[in-house]
């Protein structure tokens, strides 16, 4: 899922289908992603990457 930049400079929240390829990036920021096998469920490098919604 791509948000773009954190809120409230984001823009609107989609999700990417990689498909076959190994990268795509994002139509709107233009965020470059590229696929690692090597990294589990909800990590990413750099690890600040990972966005964490807020709870209300």
């Amino acid at each position: 899922m791509c948000v773009g930049a954190l809120p409230p400079f984001d823009h609107p929240h989609i999700f990417l289908d990689m498909g076959s390829e190994g990268e795509i990036v994002c139509p709107y920021c233009s965020t470059h992603y590229v696929f690692n096998p090597k990294l589990t469920t909800g990590t990413s490098d750099p690890a600040s990457a990972v966005y964490t919604p807020k709870t209300a």
